[in-house]
């Protein structure tokens, strides 16, 4: 049963991308969440990430451009190091308080936390008419890695800020989906060897639920981008930033 649950949600979640606007990190982590502890959640929604944009790659990865690949990606590298070993430091911490709701007791955990905060942040960010506004000038390149790299190697949170980055630097529409797709990769790759070095309990008891949300979110992205060309419904839009914020007060609250 857990499963079949599983799997309908990250396919449900997956396919929400194509219509709301969010990516699909930013989709399928709540998702994930809801039915995963934090850092094996993290850690599959970095294997369908990844699995999706080798996809990209194979097909815009000869327009990368080296110079921003060096210059934003290789911080970026090193950057989602270190944000991915503060996440296995933050699984580690006691939990920040507690509190009796409805007769039960309630943790606020360090980890569910801080991942609730990114997904606030981002829900905020993704939904504001400034989102599109949002540049940097290209000097600001190694920043951007810097701040894309760690929040990505945090809790896979990547897409936006390196694309508003990216946006600003120059780039043909090929070489910033090519660039943007490898730098991803390349933070994939290291964050999910940090993970897999320090997270035994990804390949022991949840082996099976994450292959089931891994097959089953990657297939709603393959069938969806052959069938549907991305679109962004306002209303369903609005509907889904509203779930992720509820969802992220409830995650940071210890609710979840």
């Amino acid at each position: 049963m857990d499963i079949i649950v599983v799997s309908a949600v990250a396919l449900i979640a997956s396919g929400l991308t194509l219509f709301s606007g969010f990516g699909l990190g930013t989709l399928l982590l709540p998702a994930m969440l809801l039915l995963l502890p934090p850092e094996v959640a993290v850690a599959a929604t970095a294997v369908v990430h990844l699995t999706n944009n080798l996809l990209k790659i194979a097909l815009f990865g000869r327009h990368c451009r080296k110079d921003v690949l060096i210059s934003f990606g290789g911080v970026a590298i090193v950057a989602a190091f270190f944000g991915a070993q503060l996440l296995t430091q933050l699984t580690q911490l006691p939990p920040l308080a507690s509190y009796m709701l409805a007769g039960r007791e309630l943790e606020i955990v360090p980890v569910k936390f801080v991942i609730s905060v990114l997904i606030l942040s981002f829900a905020i960010f993704d939904l504001s008419p400034s989102k599109e506004k949002t540049q940097f000038g290209p000097s600001l390149l190694p920043v951007g890695g810097l701040v894309s790299g760690f929040l990505g190697g945090l809790s896979g949170h990547q897409g936006a800020m390196r694309s508003a980055f990216l946006a600003s630097s120059g780039l043909t529409k090929e070489a910033f989906i090519g660039t943007g797709v490898t730098i991803a990769c390349l933070v994939d790759v290291t964050r999910l060897a940090v993970y897999g070095v320090h997270f035994s309990s990804i390949g022991n008891e949840n082996f099976s639920l994450i292959l089931a949300a891994c097959t089953s979110a990657f297939l709603g992205v393959f069938i969806g981008q052959r069938v549907l060309k991305k679109v962004a419904m306002k209303m369903i839009q609005k509907i889904v930033g509203i779930g992720l914020v509820l969802l992220s007060v409830a995650l940071g609250g210890g609710l979840l």
